[in-house]
């Protein structure tokens, strides 16, 4: 048994943390039997055709967040079954994805079995399956250190066999789960809450900015500046400016605007994916800026990491813009959770981008950020999504909804003004960045309470318990019978 134990119990050396006294760090192996799983041959129906044996896929625990999990999006038959390395699994094995992705925990809440994706820990004496899906969970990073492979990171049998575990009495685990779950539901909840306070604010921001667009936020400004310029007389100076193609003249609309103001197609006021700048006087090697999509925040509709590359790798393919156009992001989901943003501080003043921008360009006699508040509201995206064409999954704006989108124009003065009451409210409105600032907090309190709890620090140690190698020795005596 001396030797049993020495060979289950991990050296001082190679423990993860510190833990009580009465706790001991053993491997996965040393308590319990490891299972790895196995996939019947697809092409063969008898397989799984009217199968009623649950089988378990890494895709199946994809934005899966139960604890217990009964079956997957496909059964298998006996006969899979027995042409195939997959094996029953009895209720409470924990199951541990083991690539595609490393880290993704569940326990069986019936006989299950799993193609090779997986690494099962089956039932024993030695632990609490919620005690191992708490720790296997905690400890995401440090499987994914133990794995190997060049396509793709697995952890192989015989290293989930080697997982270090701090292992308390049986009592101990129980009470470490039980505590655990309850403290990560109240995380939750209170993640809840901010979800309920996420839609309050986009509520009271779309209602903002549909007054904003209907003249309602400068009632007063217009009172104060009643010899503001009429915006037909701005029309025509855009018109002349950049020299749209004709357009049909746009029907009365039903919303009431202001006097000054005058309904315009987008397209007749804003270039539209203008043509590409020659630049003959940029080198090859010189760099310049690049957007990708991933680059702009649909939270902040700011460009957060911006490249930089070469401008021969970029000037074909690729999308053109000018410091101050607005870029919008036309393609699913990306349009409709509010992708875009102004571009600024360019190498150069000019840039590239991802294909999946639209460019809208201003002139003197439009604020560029008021394009940009209007493309962000609620109300375009909507209208925006009922004319997207394309497959399912791979929908995008055309150019003709921008270029003939009903806009209301307001007078070049009075759009400064809408812009600026609106830059004044939305930068007191902290609720938004305060919630993903609290977000993030939540989830590090989250990563708080698991490392407490593995650590023996969150109250539930009894030093008084039976020491947990005592345990061990049970354990491992019936393995040796």
């Amino acid at each position: 048994m001396e030797e049993l134990l020495e060979e289950a119990i991990i050296p001082e050396e190679k423990e993860r943390f510190v833990i009580p006294k009465n706790w001991i760090w053993t491997q996965t192996g040393s308590i319990t039997d490891v299972i790895g799983g196995g996939t019947p041959k697809s092409t063969v129906k008898e397989y799984f055709e009217d199968g009623d044996i649950p089988w378990l896929t890494p895709a199946d625990l994809s934005g899966y967040n139960d604890m217990y999990i009964s079956r997957g999006k496909r059964n298998i038959t006996e006969v899979g079954l027995a042409n195939s390395s997959a094996k029953i699994l009895p209720s409470n094995t924990v199951l541990l994805s083991s690539r595609a992705p490393i880290g993704y925990v569940t326990i069986a809440s019936n006989d299950i079995c799993t193609n090779q994706g997986f690494k099962s820990f089956l039932p024993s004496n030695a632990y609490y399956p919620e005690y191992l899906y708490w720790y296997l969970k905690f400890s995401t990073t440090y499987l994914e250190s133990m794995a190997s492979g060049t396509t793709f990171k697995e952890l192989s049998g015989s290293k989930c066999k080697e997982i270090a575990l701090p292992l308390p009495s049986l009592n101990e685990q129980k009470r470490i789960a039980n505590k655990v779950e309850r403290l990560l539901n109240k995380v939750e909840e209170a993640k809840q809450l901010i979800e309920e306070a996420k839609e309050t604010f986009e509520l009271r921001r779309a209602a903002i900015l549909d007054k904003a667009f209907r003249g309602e936020l400068t009632r007063k400004w217009r009172e104060e500046h009643p010899d503001i310029e009429n915006a037909e007389v701005l029309y025509d100076k855009i018109i002349s400016l950049i020299k749209p193609k004709k357009f049909e003249i746009i029907e009365e609309q039903s919303e009431y605007i202001p006097c000054k103001w005058k309904w315009v197609r987008l397209g007749e006021v804003v270039q539209v994916n203008p043509p590409k700048k020659k630049l003959n006087e940029v080198s090859e090697e010189q760099k310049c800026t690049f957007i990708p999509m991933p680059a702009v925040s649909d939270k902040t509709g700011k460009i957060e990491e911006p490249e930089e590359r070469e401008y021969r790798k970029v000037k074909k393919g690729y999308t053109f813009f000018l410091e101050n156009d607005v870029l919008f992001a036309k393609i699913t989901p990306c349009m409709e959770n509010g992708k875009s943003a102004i571009a600024r501080q360019l190498k150069n003043g000019f840039g590239y981008g991802s294909t999946e921008f639209h460019v809208l360009r201003t002139s003197e006699y439009v604020n560029e950020q008021y394009i940009h508040y209007l493309v962000r509201s609620q109300r375009f995206r909507a209208k925006a999504k009922r004319e997207m064409t394309g497959a399912v999954g791979q929908q995008r704006v055309p150019k003709e909804f921008l270029l003939n989108y009903p806009f209301p124009l307001p007078p070049k003065k009075e759009q400064d003004a809408i812009v600026n009451i609106l830059d004044d409210i939305f930068a007191k409105d902290n609720c938004s960045k305060f919630n993903l600032q609290l977000e993030s907090e939540l989830d590090i309190l989250k990563q708080c309470i698991l490392s407490k709890a593995f650590r023996g620090e969150l109250g539930t140690n009894d030093p008084s318990e039976e020491s947990a190698v005592e345990l061990l020795k049970e354990v491992l005596q019936e393995q040796v019978k």
